[in-house]
């Protein structure tokens, strides 16, 4: 099988993978996207493989991902051997910690609805009482 003539420019890519042109030089910078071929003129010239890991990388990130962790991806992607079990441990990694985060903003809600229920709104800054919790240091542990 033989791999496709580059023939895409920046450009182009960007737009059909729904990046920022600036984004595509950093993910190759970052060894995310593969160091494209050159024209004789210079410009980076792309295959339909650079849309497709693009999207790949976005749609990653919209699910919470760090771009080390795409990495990780993208590496497993490639082992046929043991890739499959490996990205769905990622994926558990992801949303075990995603539950962290929820759980933990929950917890923080709760906290800045009772200061919001205790403040008349009005008064001495001083008797505030979210100004109070802000400032008391035992109340931060």
């Amino acid at each position: 099988m033989t791999t496709p003539t580059p023939s895409l420019t920046i450009g182009t890519v960007a737009k059909r993978a729904g990046v920022p042109i600036d984004t595509i030089r950093y993910y190759e910078r970052e060894g995310l996207l593969p160091e494209p071929l050159r024209r004789a003129s210079g410009y980076r010239s792309y295959n339909e493989s650079a849309i497709s890991r693009l999207r790949f990388i976005r749609r990653a990130k919209d699910l919470g991902f760090t771009l080390e962790e795409i990495r990780d991806l993208l590496a497993l992607s490639a082992d046929r051997h043991r890739g499959v079990k490996a990205v769905r441990q990622r994926a558990e990694q992801r949303l075990a910690s995603i539950d962290a985060r929820i759980a933990e903003l929950t917890r923080i809600r709760k906290g800045l609805e009772q200061l919001i229920e205790a403040c008349p709104g009005r008064g001495d800054p001083e008797q505030c009482p979210i100004l109070r919790a802000l400032a008391d240091e035992e109340s931060q542990a």
